[in-house]
């Protein structure tokens, strides 16, 4: 029964709701406009006749302070007069900040050696107080730790009376226990006052919970909390870890060997914003705790003595990346090898031949510039002429600091000392000073690699190989036509700038210290970077200035300049680049410029013979697929046959691509696999053998895709006796004179260790091989 409403008629109420309807579609236009216009008026009426609006009040942000509210407060410090030493009290006003948030580097008005806040307005150089952090379980490292600081205080601040005390920039040392202190105090925020703090720590590994568990895992929690900056002790001037281990439990550094101290220098790189100042340090507490210790302090004394000088811990090598805390380290190196490079599309400076037309692009009027680079003593009638005709020969600079050539060669990480030399640090070097393999030379002749300077006397060869790995940026020329360097200039420089380069290398991540150390002393050179060494004028004399300090040399040559060969005084060593097996295969390869290529090399080789009993000499082939390596065994036997040099290098070109090397037809197709080159050294070892020329294959370095021939002469009870005895050379050098007659086999040294024999790979087994992400290689 559908719901009613008594008295109400159905009927009546639909009825009036129909006309209801019908009355607004008639009139809903009038009704709207009407209903818009008084809305109108009523908002009108309220808007004269209300009651005036009050202002808004905005309440300012708290962490924002108002500068018409802001509260400050006196803040009281005690000073000490310098004159008086009296107590003085110093009001300062401060205002009342926000939320606190921890930060790593403060903006500051006064700075101190390291670019920090002094703290107050007194002047002079800021105090440095070095703090030494240790654990210890047993007590031994307790000790030890505090006779370093004793020792390390009597090196820094001295043992004068008080008032020379007083008036040195360090402080005495601190030792600090970790299981004593409150680690927020020291690793969460920067240590304030008018003081610069330099963090040392002595930790040992345990396989058992101990408080450098604690310790490691309070700087993972402070490096990674979002509210605190990830570099808080951004304002140390540097910090520096020494770890103790035991090789008898822990052989390796991967089975654990200071493994905690490895992940406290890693995590105090983070912290800091990669501060560190010396390399890790590592000893067995059993065998050379002490002496590895000894070492790492007077590593720390010389970069303190650094920083009170300069301010600062210096740069990052230039060329090599920053410290990747991931240990992964830039491929795109020089490994110190034969390789062509590919340049970029636009490269502006792709050969040296392309100077002339970039002086013209860029003078703009078409006439050609003069040039200070001579590329070949003949012209078409066999004259002798210059690069410009003109009566007046002006001498000049073969690098100047505004060339294209000087611009190209410093980025590659060259150093550039004086007008024509130059100096860099081979790939090698830093492999080496990270545990992570040696030259091919370190397997050969025991060359220390981390000890070895590569540089040249002379920027200029007389060459433009196809596989040239200087990108063709190097000058050419076939006579010295340029200002000449005194040899001392040269020798200083070249130390410097090396030493310069090796302290760079202190801050990276798995340098070894004691290898670090060893390494700020030059035993080796290698006159091989770039160019024509024996090219340089007086280059005896700078054989001689090195061979004084005892310093081995290295030496090496295209065979283009008999006369200088000829004239050339002992070295430890002297290679001749021997690229092809004849004329038309040497022209191809090698692009020499002088027309008497052909006959300069044979020459080269006959003056090799004739003193094959006076210096120690190599032939180095680098092997290059369809260029040098088919159909010529015979071809390099009769080269050997001719200057029965010592040794026999042979080694695959190394690819890295060129656009000049490109348009010689070189690609990747023609860098030979190592069996290749394994390969051609048999057969070229059996077509020497045929003849009886009496050699063998002594040893090898896979790595390097090398692998080395020697002469009998140099093989005793079975055994070749490759390495050299350094000492013995110079022993003989001094006492004969550097023209004195003595023989390769007088300092023949010891026989190549069995790791590097021919079929064991040549890889020191003291180091652990890594692959392009820093990752290490599971030895076979």
């Amino acid at each position: 029964m559908p719901f009613e409403i008594p008295g109400l008629n159905p009927a009546a109420i639909a009825e009036v709701a129909r006309y209801a309807v019908e009355l607004w579609h008639e009139h809903r236009i009038p009704i709207l406009l009407s209903t818009v216009f008084l809305l109108g008026l009523l908002r009108t009426y309220l808007h004269l006749y209300s009651e005036p609006r009050q202002e808004l009040l905005v309440l300012p942000k708290i962490y924002e302070p108002n500068e018409k509210t802001k509260e400050t407060t006196l803040v009281e410090t005690e000073v000490k007069d310098k004159k008086t030493g009296a107590a003085i009290t110093k009001k300062a006003k401060t205002a009342k900040g926000g939320p606190k948030r921890i930060k790593g580097d403060k903006v500051r008005t006064k700075k101190g050696t390291n670019g920090n806040d002094t703290g107050s307005e007194s002047e002079g150089p800021r105090k440095i107080q070095v703090l030494v952090f240790y654990s210890s379980l047993t007590g031994n490292t307790e000790r030890y730790t505090k006779d370093f600081a004793k020792e390390l205080g009597d090196l820094l601040v001295g043992q004068s009376d008080a008032e020379s005390k007083a008036e040195s920039n360090f402080l005495a040392p601190q030792v600090l226990d970790l299981a004593e202190i409150d680690f927020d105090d020291y690793f969460l925020s920067p240590m304030k006052g008018p003081v610069d703090y330099f963090y040392c720590f002595i930790i040992p590994s345990y396989n058992i919970d101990s408080i450098n568990d604690t310790f490691l895992a309070h700087l993972d929690e402070t490096h990674n909390d979002f509210r605190i900056d990830t570099s808080p002790l951004a304002s140390l001037i540097g910090y520096s870890v020494f770890g103790y281990g035991d090789r008898d439990g822990w052989p390796t550094e991967e089975e654990g060997y200071c493994v905690q101290a490895k992940q406290v220098d890693r995590w105090m790189a983070k912290l800091t914003g990669r501060k560190r100042a010396f390399p890790l340090g590592m000893g067995d507490y059993k065998r050379d705790g002490k002496e590895r210790l000894s070492e790492w302090q007077n590593g720390i004394v010389d970069v303190l003595k650094m920083i009170e000088q300069t301010g600062s811990l210096g740069e990052g090598i230039p060329g090599s990346g920053d410290p990747f805390e991931s240990d992964e380290e830039d491929i795109a190196e020089d490994d110190g090898e034969v390789v062509y490079e590919e340049s970029e599309s636009k490269k502006t400076l792709e050969d040296v031949e392309d100077l002339g037309r970039i002086i013209k692009q860029t003078q703009g009027d078409g006439q050609a510039a003069p040039i200070a680079i001579d590329f070949t003593d003949f012209g078409k009638t066999g004259k002798t002429v210059h690069a410009r005709k003109s009566a007046t020969v002006t001498v000049k600079e073969m690098v100047p600091k505004n060339s294209p050539t000087y611009t190209s060669l410093t980025k590659q990480g060259y150093s550039i000392v004086g007008s024509h030399s130059g100096v860099k640090l081979c790939r090698w070097v830093k492999s080496a000073m990270r545990g992570r393999g040696s030259c091919y030379k370190y397997s050969f002749y025991n060359i220390v690699s981390y000890c070895c300077m590569e540089a040249t006397p002379s920027l200029s060869c007389s060459n433009k190989c196809v596989f040239c790995w200087r990108h063709g940026t190097n000058p050419v020329g076939t006579s010295w036509r340029w200002v000449v360097d005194p040899p001392d200039l040269i020798f200083n420089g070249i130390k410097e700038n090396h030493y310069k380069k090796i302290k760079m290398m202190r801050g990276v991540p798995g340098v070894i210290s004691s290898r670090f150390t060893e390494a700020l002393r030059i035993r080796h050179c290698a006159l091989s970077l770039v160019g024509e060494p024996i090219f340089y004028p007086y280059i005896n004399e700078l054989l001689g200035m090195l061979h004084k300090e005892r310093i081995s040399s290295f030496l090496v040559c295209n065979a283009q300049h008999p006369d200088q060969l000829a004239a050339l005084q002992h070295v430890t060593q002297l290679y001749v680049s021997i690229d092809a097996s004849n004329k038309d295969s040497l022209r191809r390869i090698d692009r020499p410029l002088h027309r008497d290529f052909w006959e300069r090399f044979q020459r080269c080789l006959d003056i090799l013979r004739e003193r094959r009993f006076r210096q120690r000499t190599v032939f180095r082939l680098t092997l290059v697929k369809d260029f040098n390596i088919e159909d010529e065994i015979e071809g390099y036997a009769d080269l050997v046959e001719r200057a029965l040099p010592c040794f026999i290098e042979l080694k695959g070109v190394t690819y890295c691509g060129t656009s000049t090397a490109g348009a010689a037809g070189l690609t990747m197709a023609n860098v030979p696999f190592y069996q290749e080159v394994c390969d051609f050294v048999v057969k070229l070892n059996d077509a020497l053998n045929k003849r009886g020329l009496g050699y063998g294959i002594a040893a090898e370095h896979a790595h390097s895709c090398c692998v080395l021939l020697a002469s009998d002469r140099f093989k005793v009870d079975g055994k070749y006796h490759t390495h050299i005895d350094y000492e013995k050379f110079f022993d003989l050098l001094e006492e004969k004179g550097p023209d004195g007659d003595f023989t390769p086999e007088d300092y023949m040294g010891a026989a190549v260790p069995e790791w590097a024999t021919w079929g064991n790979g040549g890889f020191d087994p003291r180091d652990q091989r890594v692959d392009r992400k820093g990752r290490p290689i599971e030895r076979p």
